[in-house]
């Protein structure tokens, strides 16, 4: 699952690296099979995916759907990886809001717009700055150090925090200010206001009261089945017909062949996949 145009979508890849998209909406039902093994992904170069040439089977389990080599060729050319120096597109440094607490720094290419915030699960963010590649970079550390925030955050964090009361608008506007006073801004990079841009609504956060648990592992034959009430990043939340609301971290299903489940098959929900459950928290003693 990706952000396209500011709203969730599926990704299917043809068997000459086609891909097409398919719009996830809030409110109705989505239902998947697992029709076979999982395989490498290939890689996406172009605006399109080149298919991996010996179509190699990937674990099961994990978020990787690549095998070692195609993996390695993304990573040569991911400006993430800090492999890509002479990148002549513009960049934007920005501070992401996760929850309560979790604050991050990061940059994207500008002419991503916001989909790099809307792919991480970021519930609220602003921009920085702008400019070079590597103005952008040594200003990502300089503000990483003195403020006392990640660049990098694992996502199970970033789902933790997710379900807490805020729109962090107060966190981001305190921490933009402490950012924008600092010495050392490199001078080729043009500072930006604050202006807090929220994600709540986009997500359908108002309709999470709970997690259950968290889809995280395929198999074959396994089933996907329920309501879609909300996504933020690539998760995915369903309610199944019982009521239980269940997390899909869609990252797992990257690989697989899906088909629709036979009638019926899909009426009780999730099936024969890996399901963490999600402790619930006692605020006292009774």
């Amino acid at each position: 699952m990706r952000w396209r145009g500011g709203r969730p979508a599926f990704g299917w890849v043809g068997g000459e690296g086609v891909e097409r998209w398919s719009e996830v909406r809030f409110g109705e039902g989505v239902g998947f099979r697992v029709a076979g093994a999982r395989r490498c992904l290939g890689v996406w170069r172009g605006g399109r995916r080149t298919v991996c040439p010996g179509r190699d089977a990937v674990p099961v389990r994990g978020t990787r759907a690549q095998c070692d080599e195609c993996a390695g060729i993304d990573r040569a050319h991911s400006v993430a990886a800090d492999t890509v120096a002479d990148d002549p597109r513009p960049y934007h440094v920005y501070l992401a809001w996760f929850g309560d607490g979790l604050v991050k720094v990061g940059i994207t290419g500008v002419g991503r717009g916001s989909a790099r915030l809307l792919e991480q699960g970021a519930v609220a963010f602003t921009w920085l700055g702008r400019g070079p590649l590597m103005a952008a970079r040594r200003a990502e550390e300089l503000l990483r150090v003195a403020l006392g925030v990640p660049d990098r955050i694992p996502y199970e964090r970033k789902r933790a925090v997710r379900a807490g009361v805020g729109d962090g608008s107060a966190e981001l506007v305190r921490a933009h200010a402490v950012a924008c006073g600092l010495g050392g801004w490199p001078e080729s990079l043009e500072r930006m206001p604050c202006e807090v841009v929220g994600h709540g609504e986009v997500f359908g956060l108002g309709a999470v009261d709970r997690v259950d648990g968290v889809v995280g592992g395929l198999g074959e034959g396994a089933v996907v089945a329920g309501t879609v009430v909300a996504a933020a990043g690539p998760d995915l939340h369903l309610v199944e017909a019982a009521g239980r609301r269940l997390v899909v971290d869609t990252r797992v299903l990257a690989g697989w062949p899906l088909e629709r489940p036979g009638e019926g098959a899909g009426a009780a929900g999730v099936s024969g996949v890996v399901v963490r459950e999600v402790p619930r928290v006692q605020d006292g003693l009774f």
